[in-house]
């Protein structure tokens, strides 16, 4: 997820592993020119840890499996996709909590980037999941009001359960609108995907972040979201 300068010869590392979470070691001769390369946000890595002691930051060796810089570097709005991605797993995982289902979706989000026409529409379901894994997660089956499943048009900004027309009523101004992509209906085009990402970005914002401290959100998320805007 990033990599920093640590003295003169090494680099700390912080990676997101299936079964240990999020995790930091020290790569020695991680700044020298055959493995600062391999060193890469987006990068897959076999890794191997080891430390005197659980808690101390410990040491990596590390192989590569994958890289995807090819496949983003010439690409920028997909190159601002994964800079957004490794913001938020390293602004929101806790340190070593393991959570597999958002790995296997982040590992299935990151090969798609650059590579396949939805990876943005995949993007926005991401970031659905990552609040869902987080405890903030949207529920868009029916109104909350009636219980209806037709016309769901808007969000609740308190519960993030979704209203429809008839359940708004004089509230309406008062919610959040529910774009299609939410739902998987419409084209699911960046423009579509970018108003999706208002409502994510407001749960974001408003409800995980003041969880965490209320830390503002990684800055690569809101550049992601407005150039997908104007791509759109």
């Amino acid at each position: 997820m990033s990599v920093r300068r640590h003295g003169e010869t090494s680099s700390i590392i912080e990676v997101f592993t299936q079964a240990h979470g999020r995790h930091l070691g020290v790569v020695r001769g991680g700044a020298s020119r055959k493995i600062a390369p391999i060193l890469q946000p987006g990068a897959q890595l076999d890794l191997t840890w080891r430390a005197r002691l659980d808690e101390h930051i410990g040491s990596y060796t590390v192989e590569p499996v994958k890289s995807r810089a090819s496949a983003v570097m010439g690409d920028r709005l997909a190159l601002a996709g994964l800079n957004a991605i490794t913001g938020l797993l390293a602004f929101v995982l806790p340190e070593r909590e393991a959570h597999p289902d958002l790995y296997a979706q982040s590992i299935a989000l990151l090969d798609m980037l650059g590579n396949d026409p939805l990876w943005s529409y995949a993007y926005l379901r991401w970031e659905m999941a990552l609040l869902e894994e987080t405890g903030f997660g949207l529920d868009l089956s029916c109104c909350a009001v009636t219980g209806a499943t037709a016309e769901l048009i808007f969000i609740s900004p308190k519960t993030g359960r979704a209203v429809s027309k008839a359940g708004a009523g004089d509230w309406a101004e008062r919610l959040l609108p529910l774009a299609p992509a939410l739902l998987g209906q419409g084209s699911a085009d960046h423009s579509e995907v970018a108003e999706g990402l208002k409502a994510t970005g407001y749960f974001l914002e408003h409800h995980l972040a003041p969880s965490l401290g209320d830390k503002p959100l990684p800055p690569a998320r809101q550049r992601f979201a407005e150039m997908l805007a104007r791509k759109g």
